[in-house]
């Protein structure tokens, strides 16, 4: 499914914005109007305040985000047009990770995509299952090498502080997140979608002060499933939409809805969250 255009979120009250036009140009960008003679994005008070905070009653609690569609997830390279048409077995186009996936492949790292680069970058797309299967060295294909070199021991690199206490980590480098407690992993690495250009997800030590199950943007009018926030109006949660795109988030870091729904019961209130790096193009 190729539905990478969910709007982005964030938790204050504000004036709503009108309808995106539909399209590929319908996410919202800061400095983009949405359409001709829409407002202007320039800033957004969500990145500061933080949500108004209360105790949901039980009800609330009792009720279960939606389901995500089927295919919401699904892992879409997004490939050149001229390949798309022409539905080419194998692409002869040089990826934006070229480099990076060659390295991790153990190819000659030259960026230059070659008959053998091609074949090695569609047998792991085959395996794990990127479509379309072409060879084309992209997001989905980089970010999935990512995720699987790091599934055995994801604080390799020692960036996470390792604690007696639970810590939420998240890599904006490598655009994975997951839980320790001492040199324990108790949850993930999972991926995730962290801030844009101008709206980067804040570094540093932060603490989940407030969880809401079923929390609703303010300002963009979307729902923020399983949200749980750590500074200002940043938060963990799932989106119904792929998390792969070339744009972040507003901020938030954002989760496919089983691993938010799985993040929401590892952690608690006052636990603390680590964030650190920076995601590619910021």
């Amino acid at each position: 499914m190729a539905a990478a255009f969910v709007l982005p979120v964030g938790t204050a009250a504000a004036e709503p914005l009108p309808p995106p036009a539909p399209g590929p140009e319908a996410e919202l960008v800061p400095g983009v109007a949405p359409r001709p003679g829409a407002p202007w994005v320039v800033d957004t008070p969500d990145q500061v305040l933080p949500p108004t905070v209360y105790t949901p009653s039980a009800a609330e609690d009792a009720v279960e985000p939606r389901d995500a569609v089927a295919g919401a997830y699904d892992l879409v390279e997004h490939v050149p047009l001229g390949d798309a048409v022409a539905r080419v077995t194998c692409s002869k186009q040089t990826g934006p990770y070229q480099r990076q996936v060659e390295r991790w492949l153990k190819l000659k790292v030259d960026g230059k995509q070659s008959a053998a680069d091609c074949r090695a970058i569609r047998a792991f797309q085959v395996k794990h299952r990127i479509k379309p299967a072409i060879g084309f060295a992209g997001p989905v294909t980089w970010a999935t090498m990512q995720l699987v070199g790091a599934r055995k021991n994801p604080n390799a690199a020692k960036k996470c502080p390792v604690r007696s206490y639970r810590v939420a980590c998240v890599d904006l480098s490598r655009q994975l997140t997951w839980v320790q407690k001492g040199k324990k992993v108790v949850y993930g690495p999972v991926p995730m979608r962290s801030g844009r250009a101008g709206y980067r997800t804040r570094t540093g030590w932060h603490k989940i002060f407030w969880k809401h199950k079923n929390h609703v943007s303010t300002l963009y009018h979307q729902p923020m499933p399983y949200s749980q926030f750590f500074s200002g109006g940043q938060a963990f949660h799932a989106v119904y939409g792929t998390i792969f795109t070339t744009v972040g988030s507003m901020g938030c870091v954002n989760l496919r809805l089983g691993d938010a729904r799985k993040l929401w019961g590892v952690l608690k209130t006052g636990d603390r969250v680590y964030v650190w790096g920076r995601r590619p193009g910021t």
